[in-house]
């Protein structure tokens, strides 16, 4: 168990608070203003890559004003607090997407693996255009030519957790951002 405060215990880790709900608000307001704007004329397909994006998709899609549809995949790639260096799909796509504007949405992107096989994947399904959605983008991570269309906040490598981001399963229902001490 923890409690909401500066410092959290999670496991054997301590984190401090890092981003407040109210800024992270903020981005995915921005986010969204600007998928309407851009994606107007468009029915996208938003594929939201669980478990970690759950809470953002949430919170960004109840600001999308245009028609769309949601659909889900699950990829791993972590173990613990660091990346494994490779990805599992593990619940895959079955809707048929071809011709379609697909929105990728992640909690995080750090250094685009997961990005990596995912529009690997779609690129087979025959889809118009990829877009890509995060809340988090790690800059100096990311290793990929993808362009991140829409990105939230930017942070360095630390790890975090909450707001669907987890460790070793834990943290992802905290409401704001936290940091390992």
């Amino acid at each position: 168990m923890f409690s909401v405060s500066e410092i959290i215990t999670i496991k054997d880790k301590k984190f401090k608070r890092f981003i407040p709900h109210e800024q992270i608000q903020a981005a995915i307001q921005k986010s969204a203003d600007l998928i309407n704007r851009e994606l107007k004329n468009e029915l996208p397909v938003f594929l939201v890559v669980l478990n970690g994006a759950f809470i953002f998709a949430a919170d960004l899609l109840k600001e999308i004003n245009i028609p769309c549809e949601i659909s889900f995949i699950k990829v791993a790639s972590y173990h613990g607090t660091s990346s494994s260096g490779t990805v599992n799909e593990l619940i895959g796509l079955t809707e048929d997407i071809s011709g379609r504007t697909v929105v990728i949405v992640e909690d995080i992107v750090d250094t685009g693996i997961t990005l990596e096989k995912i529009i690997g994947v779609l690129n087979k399904k025959n889809v118009k255009q990829i877009k890509v959605a995060t809340l988090l983008l790690k800059p100096r991570s990311y290793k990929k030519e993808f362009k991140i269309n829409y990105s939230g906040l930017s942070i360095g490598d630390e790890f975090v957790v909450g707001y669907g981001l987890d460790y070793d399963g834990l943290g992802r229902n905290l409401k704001e951002i936290y940091v390992l001490v």
